[in-house]
């Protein structure tokens, strides 16, 4: 387990065994002091620790005095956090002024990446990073007399092109990124850091930050970690993306301070963060990255199991009296509008457990039933058998193509050993509540008995409330999904949450951690004082007109400083370039240029259909 050492923020203590410290940042103009100290209030009244703003250039980071002065008047001292891109002038101005500055090794003294290769031999290089040195001594030096942290805070979509020339637009990359700046810190006795490994892939950031922890530890530091996932989106994908990769890494015991960022009012982020906080302490879970547990699903999947493209959904409807029409429509499915007849759909669960077997299972739908009452109806199709470890092995009887068995977390490794991972799945059931790291404890048996089986996780939750089952839902099941651990999820939920809501959460969790794709993936920053246009109305402009698009990622991004670096990896790209105009991107590419905001929405699906058109 990572333990972080402490340091001072203005008033406030991070890491060490200090709490999970929760920021925000605004998204107001930092030269309307009027509007950024009244959002800085409102994000603090939330319940924030510390507050970020952007200083573009040096006279924002000169009016954060102005704001820092009537935010004091109001009785408010929470620390606040200059965010600088591109502009080292801006950074030692702000220094003066705040507790801490944030600062990108991407671009503090490199240009934009242009994503061209820059070869440069060794010498070359060490030369770049002695400028790089020279031109952070200023920075160093204000810190230092004003006792300003500083947060190193990668992100992958901004590296320089020299790094991504010699390491790629990797995690590794993002790692050497912020080990080359440490290095000069260290180097000049300034230790008052904070590290932040930044993504809007989960998997790109729990791996880079999992890395970058083991680099540290291996060389003697252990500086206070940032977690957060960039561009998360808003509503449900929002929550869902931020709390797996925040949950993951929590879990492991990774992560001093937090920021849900959401593309939403900035105060909004905090009872969200705060919620991810409590159900997910930092934990005591192992990384995979340090070799404890590395059980990874490995078994071939059953036959029946092999055409669905990712993890599996499957839908616990054992609870329902009958099966009916309105029934399957719980569990995803939809009705043909002509003929009435059900569709799996891209939504639809791939199995239904039910506690009977009616009399018409649907041509789409796979049912699974208990053992007894499937040996009286074994020769029907998609339906098939549910054990316990204990009646799979006592049974002579059992399907050749699919055998579910359920177990839990006071689970039998005997008999799970004599389970058949050819026509098999497990099924683990347990309470997150009070048996946070239950799957930890099947891996790790997994492993010693050198048993290779398809896992489906099935925690079972009691939540009333949406956004509380997303966030513990998402939290609990990303970091497995994210490694490969398990080939599927049943969600379980006893509250007042219809079983629709959950089967569609099933699969937005799977969505946002890349490991299945059944629907247009969106990316969108949290917006700043950056931002050229309404983003929450850009977002729902774009989403109208493109939902009904499959397997694309859209990024809608509010300025031209960061956007098209830190939508890497999006298929296309809406970026804010000037007040009430739009680039749109393909890829990293722009192929139109100032469209008017009111027109850019249909611009972007011009595009996309003619490109779709096209192949």
């Amino acid at each position: 387990m990572y333990r972080s050492s402490e340091i001072k923020i203005g008033c406030l203590l991070l890491g060490g065994d200090n709490p999970i410290r929760v920021q925000s940042m605004t998204n107001t103009d930092t030269l309307d002091t009027i509007s950024s100290v009244e959002q800085c209030i409102r994000i603090i009244e939330a319940g924030a620790d510390l507050v970020r703003l952007t200083a573009q250039g040096v006279k924002e980071a000169e009016n954060l005095a102005i704001i820092k002065k009537e935010l004091q008047k109001a009785g408010l001292n929470t620390p606040l956090v200059a965010d600088i891109h591109f502009n080292p002038a801006a950074a030692e101005a702000a220094a003066a002024i705040v507790e801490k500055v944030r600062i990108n090794p991407g671009n503090y003294t490199d240009k934009r990446a242009s994503f061209e290769r820059l070869i440069l031999n060794e010498k070359e290089y060490e030369e770049e990073l002695e400028r790089i040195h020279a031109r952070l001594l200023p920075l160093i030096k204000i810190c230092e007399r004003n006792n300003t942290a500083i947060r190193i805070g990668v992100n992958h979509g901004s590296l320089s092109d020299r790094i991504m020339t010699r390491y790629g637009n990797t995690p590794l990359g993002m790692t050497i990124s912020a080990m080359e700046f440490i290095r000069i810190f260290r180097a000049e006795n300034f230790n008052n850091l904070v590290l932040s490994m930044k993504s809007s892939d989960t998997s790109v950031m729990i791996e880079a930050t999992r890395t970058l922890v083991n680099k540290m530890m291996a060389e003697g530091y252990s500086y206070p970690v940032h977690l957060g996932v960039t561009e998360a989106g808003e509503g449900e994908d929002g929550r869902v993306r931020s709390a797996a990769g925040i949950g993951a890494l929590l879990a492991e015991g990774i992560g001093d301070t937090i920021r849900v960022s959401l593309s939403e009012d900035p105060e909004l982020e905090i009872p969200v963060a705060r919620k991810l906080m409590e159900f997910m302490p930092r934990g005591i879970a192992s990384s995979l990255s340090e070799g404890d547990i590395d059980f990874k699903s490995p078994a071939a999947r059953p036959g029946y199991l092999r055409y669905i493209n990712g993890p599996v959904v499957v839908a616990n409807m054992s609870h329902y009296v009958t099966l009916n029409p309105e029934t399957y429509k719980e569990a995803g499915f939809i009705a043909d509008n002509k003929s009435g007849m059900l569709e799996k759909g891209d939504g639809g669960a791939d199995m239904i457990i039910a506690s009977y077997c009616p009399e018409i299972i649907p041509e789409q739908v796979n049912l699974v039933v208990p053992y007894k009452i499937w040996i009286g109806n074994r020769d029907r199709e998609r339906l098939f058998p549910l054990f316990s470890p204990e009646t799979y092995a006592e049974s002579r009887i059992r399907s050749n193509d699919l055998n579910v068995i359920l177990t839990g977390s006071h689970f039998n490794i005997g008999m799970i050993r004599r389970i058949h991972p050819e026509n098999c799945i497990l099924i683990f059931t347990y309470n997150p509540e009070k048996e946070r790291y239950a799957p930890e404890n099947l891996f790790m048996k997994l492993k010693e008995n050198n048993i290779s089986l398809n896992i489906v996780l099935n925690p079972v939750f009691n939540e009333d409330e949406p956004e509380d089952l997303q966030i513990k839902a998402s939290s609990v099941a990303g970091r497995y999904l994210t490694d490969r651990q398990i080939s599927g999820i049943c969600l379980v939920n006893k509250g007042n949450i219809t079983s629709r809501e959950v089967t569609a959460l099933s699969f937005s969790i799977l969505q946002c951690t890349g490991t299945r794709i059944t629907r247009v993936m969106y990316l969108s920053c949290p917006t700043c004082g950056r931002t050229k246009f309404n983003l929450q109305d850009a977002v729902r402009k774009v989403k109208e007109k493109t939902h009904h698009l499959k397997g694309l990622k859209i990024a809608v991004m509010g300025c031209i400083v960061n956007g098209p670096g830190e939508m890497a990896g999006a298929d296309w790209g809406y970026v804010g370039a000037a007040e009430g105009k739009v680039h749109i991107y393909r890829g990293i590419v722009p192929v139109l240029k100032n469209i008017p905001e009111e027109q850019a929405a249909d611009e972007l699906l011009r595009l996309i259909e003619e490109d779709q058109a096209s192949r």
